[in-house]
């Protein structure tokens, strides 16, 4: 057996994902008869039958099946040597698109930003704020290099470091509910008070949401500072991150409902980057300089206070 090409496994896996030898063409700008001969070759070299060509639409056989398992494997591969060899020669990106996520505690986060790209005057800094599920939509469409934000750390399209931990806090203003608030206050008490749930700015967002009281009226607003404000003045209720909130909670303006029934949550602060994606120069100084920096973001990220009485 000889060594077969990169050329001839890309016809083969345009074949099986087009069903056809013309759809094949077709996507490669390649002619009819050049792609049917590439995978003829293909085949002749490995002394396998990879396609079942006796119906409509060809198939995979048995072997092609495997085979192609494989062949996906080494393609991706590819791709990803061709694209990071583009950026070895390109030399340093001229933009890098970073998405801070809702919790994202802001001041450190930024400094840190700020004194990075300072020492990188040729990549500008492409900077969004994206809320809920909106920085992974980013991310996974190829439009964002970099997120700050809470990831499912299952999905093994992403790599992560942690930066820290962030607590959010069920908040009330001081006379918004009509009864003393107290550890043991339930969902159902609740239902009578609007609740602010902030809003995903995802295209396709998930269905689910979070610390929702079902049957409760709510309002909505776009970011953290706008939903603090609104629980502030007594128009909702509603959880917030607690380096967001900690002057308020000391002083009074703003008291915890957290308890058995709404315990407030931790989430999980990271950086993270697309693990199938080459990354250029830049980009992977800033993961590492990030990675360095981390610890100086875990001071400000709070911890969930219980609420006084019952």
């Amino acid at each position: 057996m000889t060594g077969f090409t990169l050329h001839e496994l890309q016809c083969f896996d345009a074949v099986v994902s087009g069903g056809s030898f013309q759809a094949a063409a077709e996507r490669m700008h390649r002619s009819h008869p050049s792609v049917f001969a590439a995978v003829a070759k293909l085949e002749q070299q490995l002394g396998l039958s990879l396609l079942d060509r006796s119906g409509y639409r060809v198939r995979l056989t048995e072997a092609g099946r495997a085979f192609h398992r494989k062949a996906r494997t080494l393609l991706r591969e590819a791709e990803e040597l061709s694209t990071h060899a583009q950026q070895l020669a390109m030399g340093e990106e001229a933009e890098l698109r970073v998405v801070l996520g809702d919790l994202c505690p802001l001041p450190p986060v930024l400094a840190l930003l700020s004194r990075f790209f300072a020492q990188c005057p040729q990549t500008r800094l492409h900077l969004q704020f994206e809320a809920v599920s909106g920085p992974w939509e980013r991310l996974l469409e190829d439009e964002a290099d970099l997120i700050v934000h809470r990831v499912p750390k299952s999905d093994v399209r992403m790599e992560w470091m942690d930066l820290g931990r962030v607590a959010l806090v069920p908040v009330v203003a001081p006379g918004f509910l009509p009864f003393q608030p107290k550890t043991a206050i339930t969902p159902r008490q609740m239902q009578a008070f609007t609740q602010c749930v902030l809003r995903d700015s995802a295209r396709h967002p998930p269905e689910q949401g979070h610390f929702l009281v079902e049957g409760a009226p709510q309002c909505s607003a776009p970011d953290h500072l706008m939903k603090k404000e609104l629980v502030l003045h007594g128009m909702a209720w509603g959880h917030l991150p607690r380096f967001m909130i900690e002057a308020e909670l000391r002083d009074g303006r703003l008291r915890s409902i957290a308890g058995r029934h709404f315990p407030g949550v931790i989430e999980e602060l990271v950086a993270a980057r697309r693990r199938d994606r080459p990354h250029g120069p830049v980009a992977s100084r800033l993961w590492g300089f990030l990675a360095g920096h981390a610890p100086v973001l875990r001071p400000v990220l709070g911890r969930v206070p219980r609420a006084k009485g019952g």
